[in-house]
Formats: structure tokens, sequence, C-alpha cells
């Protein structure tokens, strides 16, 4: 039997000549336009991922080369060197950059390693730990920045 995104099957399946017969053929014709919605859908996602693939991959490559910075740890900083967030707590900043909190914490060990984030303790809650940006680390990010925005504008157009 067939099968995939163009198999027919179950009451109202292609019988003879390729006519749909009985209680199902309303059924059919429906199903066969929900599947052109379907895989114009698909279509949008391969797209969307194709070119989300070409674009972190082109980052990836300028920021190491250039700034020795990955992207993951190239949006850390970008989201601590906002004007209103030097700081964040490690939860928050996990989930602006889609980050698990234990793959988060393994890039901060780095950013902190080469003297761009520390980490601190929030005073009210001694649960909480922050991610704070350092001089150097907005330094970084600044020379940083227009590599970041011309491969955006180069793949994204």
């Amino acid at each position: 039997p067939e099968t995939g995104a163009g198999a027919t099957t179950g009451a109202g399946a292609e019988t003879g000549a390729g006519r749909e017969t009985g209680a199902g053929a309303h059924t059919g014709r429906a199903a066969a336009a929900g599947r052109g919605g379907e895989n114009a859908r698909v279509a949008v996602w391969h797209e969307l991922m194709d070119r989300y693939a070409r674009t972190i991959s082109a980052l990836e490559r300028a920021l190491e080369q250039e700034h020795g910075l990955g992207v993951s740890e190239y949006e850390v900083l970008e989201r601590l060197a906002s004007p209103d967030k030097a700081q964040r707590r490690m939860q928050e900043l996990a989930e602006a950059v889609h980050l698990s909190q234990s793959a988060l914490s393994r890039v901060v060990g780095r950013l902190e390693a080469d003297g761009l984030v520390a980490r601190g303790m929030c005073a009210h809650d001694r649960r909480g730990i922050y991610a704070c940006l350092t001089d150097a680390g907005r330094a970084r990010y600044e020379a940083a920045r227009p590599t970041h925005r011309a491969v955006l504008a180069e793949t994204l157009g």
C-alpha cells in the first residue's frame, strides 16, 4: 500500500479510474484540499529551516573568525547589552536566548572565563543567580554587532 502525503486510505479511497465513491467522496475532496494547505505550510517550513540553517552557519563562521564568539555567546551578550538589562536572572536569560538552563550555564561559563560576563547572587533572593555584562563584554559586543548585522543583511536580505 502507498504511504506518505499522497496516500489515500479508508472510506472514500480512490477506486476505479481515479474516482472517489461513497460517503467518503466529499470528505476525500476536502482532505485533498486540506493537503494542499498542508503542503504549502510544509513548503514554508522547509524554506524557514533552510534560511535559518544558512543564516546561523554564516553567523557562526563570521562571529568566530572575526570576534572569537559563537552565536549563543553573541546572543547572551546582546541580551545583556540592552540599556535596561545589564544584568539578568539566568532563568530569564535562558528563555530569552532559547537555551536550556544547563546549555546557558555552559555558555555563560565560557563568557565568564573570557572576562565578558560575571555571575552574581540576587540580593533579595539567594536562590537567584544573575549574569552581568562586564566592560570587556560590552566592548566585545559592540565590536561584533556590525558583523552580526552585516551577516543578517546578506543572508536575509
